[in-house]
Formats: C-alpha cells, structure tokens, sequence
C-alpha cells in the first residue's frame, strides 16, 4: 500500500471519529483533504474524479517541476495508526441520545444524559457540552449587559468546574487526545498560555487528525521561538501546522515552501490553493491571487469560505463589476453569512457609500463578533466618514483577538494622524511595519508623518521614502518625494538622480502632468548648473509640449546655447519660456532675438 492510500485510510478513518465527537469543522476539513489527494482514474469512474479533474488548471497554472509523490526524499513520516474507539460508547443508547442534544444545540440537556456515563468518549462529550453552554450563556450575558457589539468582562462559568474535572483525568491517566484538546482549551480561556501549549501539544501528537486542536495550538505561537520550542511528531499533519504558522508569523516563503511540498500529495486540496492564495495576498501578489479564486470558485461555485478576501482583492484592484458580481452570488448563496456580509460591505465602500458598507460590518460582527477582518474594515470605514472615535474603537478591537493585524495598527495611525498626534501616530506606524516590513503603503505613511508640520523631521522620511521605493512601490509616490525632499535640502545631485527615475517610469506608462513638469524643470536646471546643455535641450525641448507657467532660470541656458550656437529652436523655447515664468528681461534678450531674426 503507496504513501497516499495510507493516508485516505487515516483520513477515512479519522472523519468518522471527528464527525461522532461533533467535532464538525475538524472532520470538514480532513474531508476536503481526502478528496485533494489524487485518484488513479484507471481505477475510478468519472462521477469519483469529477471534482479533482476541475482543479487541475490550478494544478497546471501553478505546478512545480518535481514528482508527485510524497514524503520527499530524505524525509520520512511516522505512521501512526488511528486508535480504534471502544465497545462501549459506540453503542451506547445514552450517547446517541445526548449526541441528538448535541446537534440540536441543546448542549445542558445533553450533559445531563451523559452525567453517569465513564466512558472517554461519553466524558470528552459532556465536558464539550458543559464548555459550549458555558460559551452560549455567556455571550447572552454580553448582549444583555453591552448589546452585540459591546464589550464585557463576562466568563464562561463552566471553565473551573471543567479544569477541575480534567485535570484530575490526566493525572489518573484516563484522559484521551480529545480530552486534552479540550482541556487545554479551558486552560488557553483562563490564561494559563504555556500549560495549554502543553496539553495541545500531547493532544497532537496522540491524535494528529484534529485540525481544530492544530488551530489552537497555533493561536499561542505568538513568535517563531516558542513554535521551534515545540516538540512535535514527524506526521504529515505537522507540515499542515507549519505553513499555517509560517503564514501567521509572516514568514511566506517559507510557508509557501511547506504548502509546495504538501500539494505534491493532496495535488487537488481546495484548502492549499486558498492558503497559497492568502500567502500571495500579503505579498501583495493580486494577479496571482486572483486567478486562483476564480479558480476555486470555476471548481465550487457555492463556496464561501475566503471569499472575503476575493473581494478585498477585487477592492484594491478597483474591479467594481467583478466585486458586484461576487457580491450577488454570495448573496444567493448564504446572505447572512459573516463572510457574505462583508464582501456586500466591501462593494459598497468601492462604491463610495459608507454608511451602507458600516451597517454589513456591523451586520457581519453580529454574526461572529470575533471576525477580525470585519473590525479592520469597518474601521477603515469609519475614517473614510471621519468618526475617528469609532474607527479608534474598532482598530483596538481587532488587536484585542489579533496583535500581528498590520492593517488594525496602520488604521490607528490613520486615526491619529487626522486628529493632528503624529507622535501617536507614528508609533502605530512603526508596529505595522514591523509586522508588514514589504509594504511600501505602510513606509510612505510613516514617512508622510515624519514630514508633518509638527515634526519636520526630513531626514528619518527619506528613509522611510527609500524602504518603500525598495519594496515595489506601485504608484511611485516614494521616488517623486524623495526628489522632492532632497531638492527641498539643496541636495542637487540626489534630486536630479530621482527626478529622472521619476521621469523614466512616466515614459514607461505613458503618463503625463504636474510631475513631469516638475521634473523637466528641475532637470534642465541642473543640467545648465552642470554645463550639460545638449541634456538641458532635450529637456527644454520637451517642455514645450507643455502649456502653463514653469518657474526656473533659463535664460543663462540661453545664453549659453547661443554662444556655442545651438539651433534656434532652442533659443524660442527659452525666449517662451523666460517669458512665461517671467525671469528674462528684454535687454537679456536681445541677443536672442537678434540671432532668430537673421
């Protein structure tokens, strides 16, 4: 039996016990991976590819020239074999009651049936339903106390009876992987970060087919020491683990190096090409990502699931047809989905109408109140309406579920710079660019503060203004303010070096306006201080294409160009413009003139 048909029976095997411990998101998630692995079609019916045979032009855009097969050479993978569950809650009468509770949501009910029953699968459901009903009752008491968005010290009551109970498990022994996910849920609640760690790190390597215990496991990896700290099985679940945590320590290569690797086995997995897309997206890779939602979308047109960040894409991207398009199928779809709510809130933010996009926000966190992505947005929005108090809240809220939101903290420096703090400001800049260090928006934001009235502090902008020139600034805002900051400090030479790379990227995009004057001013200036005149022609020259005043000496270029006998043409370029900003006098003329008439 090869590498991938051991995985599809740990996979098969694991979505029936996930599925029967309610353990929903976790067997949703092994499901989509089964399915990514590759099948033989010699040995499957059409209607068994169909789906896989849809994702292969993703496969083809992307795929790399290695074999597709999987552990890689030089690195093996333990098998572990999926534990077999007991004779003992698998046919139990209670358990399949409490589990119809379970799904109901009626989880006190559920508990109750499950109070005398001692078996590790009966115990891990009863303590989940105690847990989910401490979680139920506890947001009814925020939206009492606070409403729905509010903010409240409200607790899940049930937390200290469960880490009682759990506790006293594990020192008997008798706790199972599921249980000590569980139970370094409670603990990570409570706050008690490094023994969760610890419980969630023995839960993974007892049973690593749980994709949700990965998922907290990860959440208290805050830096890339303490996930090298962990002491983990060599199972291929790790690898899912890794370029997940790579992703959410901003380390993309490497988490793209982890999901190249894994799509060698599960070639067709949904879940990769969104993670890979997610990648590209903080790599500000649009096109790319782009094309792999509309991908994802050709293959499962009813999907939901990251297509908010589709739509955010679509919003940078200024694509209002495609963004209105995705908002109406998503709306067919599932409209009140959190998801849903959010996309329809992005269209109407391209549109301009912000007070609609803040109520899909708002609509969308009443959904799921720990939506990072919906508080950033509507915090944007906020300032776009300059309610900088609101937009102040709804930043803090989202570093309150997430520290590493480079976009929460550049909001905030948004906020205070418009309320005139640069000092504030400043330091909310300088933490969105240590957390975002390749996004040029970010350099020049700080930069612009650098440069504020209140600071006037020249040379740390230009600084800012070069990391952002070096990191693919795409409007070239950077290079036209540092020609204009090194001209501003007499620094010449540094000027013209940068108005001409100004004016080279406008000759490349065939753009014209205020900027290409300036620079043609400025550069035919310093080509006449350098007694460079045949450049300081072409640069007269074409000016001339231009209409209204242009302020700089031209008539010492004039002169000049006259002694050395320069053609004509030159000189009525001059003469026009001399006479246009002014600074030439009839007696200095003359000469001019005179050379013209003859």
């Amino acid at each position: 039996m090869d590498s991938k048909d051991l995985c599809r029976n740990e996979l098969r095997a694991a979505i029936r016990q996930l599925r029967d411990r309610c353990l929903y998101s976790a067997a949703k998630w092994a499901s989509e991976q089964l399915v990514g692995i590759e099948q033989d079609p010699a040995k499957f019916t059409p209607s068994h590819t169909r789906f896989q045979r849809g994702s292969s032009s993703i496969r083809r855009r992307f795929r790399t020239n290695e074999a597709l097969s999987t552990p890689s050479d030089g690195v093996s993978y333990v098998s572990t074999p999926v534990p077999e569950d007991g004779d003992d809650d698998v046919e139990s009468d209670f358990y399949l009651l409490a589990k119809s509770y379970f799904d109901c949501k009626e989880y006190r009910r559920a508990a109750h049936v499950l109070r005398d029953q001692t078996g590790q699968k009966a115990v891990f459901l009863r303590c989940c339903a105690l847990y989910l009903a401490g979680e139920k009752r506890k947001e009814e008491e925020i939206i009492e106390l606070e409403g729905p968005l509010g903010k409240s010290n409200a607790v899940n009551r049930e937390l200290s009876s469960l880490e009682s109970e759990l506790s006293t498990l594990r020192r008997k022994n008798s706790i199972d992987p599921f249980g000590l996910y569980l139970y370094g849920l409670v603990l990570k609640q409570k706050g008690n970060d490094s023994y969760a760690r610890l419980m969630l790190q023995e839960s993974v390597n007892r049973y690593p087919w749980n994709w949700s215990a990965w998922l907290e496991l990860q959440s208290l990896c805050s830096t890339l020491d303490v996930l090298n700290s962990l002491n983990l099985g060599n199972h291929w679940m790790k690898d899912f683990f890794l370029a997940y945590a790579y992703h959410e320590l901003r380390m993309p290569q490497e988490s793209l190096e982890k999901y190249e690797h894994l799509r060698k086995m599960f070639c067709f997995s949904n879940y990769i090409q969104a993670q890979i897309a997610k990648v590209q997206y903080n790599l500000r890779e649009f096109d790319q990502v782009e094309v792999i939602f509309e991908e994802l979308l050709r293959n499962d047109p009813h999907r939901v699931e990251d297509m908010d960040m589709y739509s955010n894409v679509l919003y940078s991207k200024e694509s209002c047809a495609a963004l209105s398009f995705l908002a109406h199928r998503v709306s067919l779809n599932d409209k009140y989905r959190p998801e849903s709510c959010c996309i329809i809130g992005n269209y109407y933010s391209l549109k301009g109408q912000h007070e609609k996009s803040i109520v899909y926000f708002r609509r969308a966190l009443k959904l799921n109140r720990n939506y990072l992505s919906a508080w950033t947005l509507m915090g944007h929005e906020y300032v776009e309406v300059k309610n900088t108090p609101a937009a102040i809240d709804a930043y803090r809220r989202a570093l309150d579920m997430s520290p590493c939101d480079y976009r929460a903290w550049y909001g905030l420096g948004q906020a205070y710079e418009m309320m005139v703090m640069p000092l504030y400001a400043l330091y909310y800049f300088k933490r969105s660019v240590q957390l975002q260090p390749n996004d040029a928006r970010l350099w020049i934001a700080m930069a612009q503060c650098y440069e504020c009235d209140q600071l006037q502090m020249l040379e740390e902008a230009i600084k800012c203004y070069k990391r952002a020139a070096d990191c693919e600034d795409t409007e070239a805002i950077a290079i036209n303010k540092l020609a204009k900051l090194h001209k501003e400090l007499g620094r010449n030479a540094e000027a013209a070096f940068y108005y001409k790379k100004d004016l080279e990227r406008m000759d490349a995009e065939e753009r014209e306006g205020p900027n290409m004057v300036a620079a043609l001013s400025f550069l035919a200036k310093y080509c006449r201080s350098q007694k460079r005149y045949e450049e300081a022609e072409m640069y007269c020259t074409r000016l001339l294409d231009f209409s209204g005043p242009v302020s700089f000496l031209f008539l010492p270029l004039a002169s000049r160009s006259m002694i050395l006998d320069r053609t004509v043409r030159l000189a009525v370029a001059c003469i026009s413009f001399c006479n246009v900003s002014g600074e030439g006098n009839s007696e200095e003329l003359a000469p001019i003139n005179e050379k013209i008439a003859g």
